[in-house]
């Protein structure tokens, strides 16, 4: 497969195949998945990134045990719409993961993702122990979150 515009993943995606969203960091990926039907995204885990093969064979393993059909990656956009080094480095990540993996994988904006899941854990008085061992899982359920909503518009059917 290849990397495809987010709009076109439900055409491609196989019956009851889910959608893995991916928060791809310097140290860590956060993993979240969605439910069959595309409406709920559900944090997973947080993969402490090792090499990049030991990291792919994790994300074969949870895509096998998933029914996974598709991936959603969060791409680090600047705030003014560029891209950067980060960008650069998660496009990649992708490109390996495509040369692993035969499914197809489209890119949405995380921009201040994980500021806005540091927000809301921070008003759910959550202590910074648990915050650090969930902010990665839980920025990867608010892309994929975002993305599933965005596919589920009616101007985007």
């Amino acid at each position: 497969m290849s990397v495809i515009p987010l709009l076109s993943l439900k055409d491609v995606l196989p019956p009851g195949g889910r959608l893995l969203g991916l928060d791809v960091g310097d140290k860590t990926v956060g993993i979240a998945i969605s439910d069959s039907d595309f409406k709920v995204a559900a944090p997973v885990e947080t993969i402490r990134r090792t090499k990049f093969a030991a990291d792919a064979a994790r994300l074969e393993q949870l895509i096998a045990e998933r029914a996974v059909g598709g991936l959603v990656v969060g791409l680090p956009v600047n705030m003014d719409g560029s891209e950067g080094p980060r960008c650069q480095s998660v496009r990649q990540f992708a490109a390996n993961l495509l040369k692993r993996i035969d499914l197809p994988i489209a890119f949405w904006d995380e921009r201040l993702s994980t500021a806005a899941v540091t927000r809301a854990m921070l008003d759910l008085d959550v202590s910074r122990a648990r915050r650090a061992r969930a902010v990665d899982k839980m920025a990867a359920a608010y892309i994929l979150q975002g993305a599933l909503d965005a596919l589920s518009r009616p101007e985007t059917r």
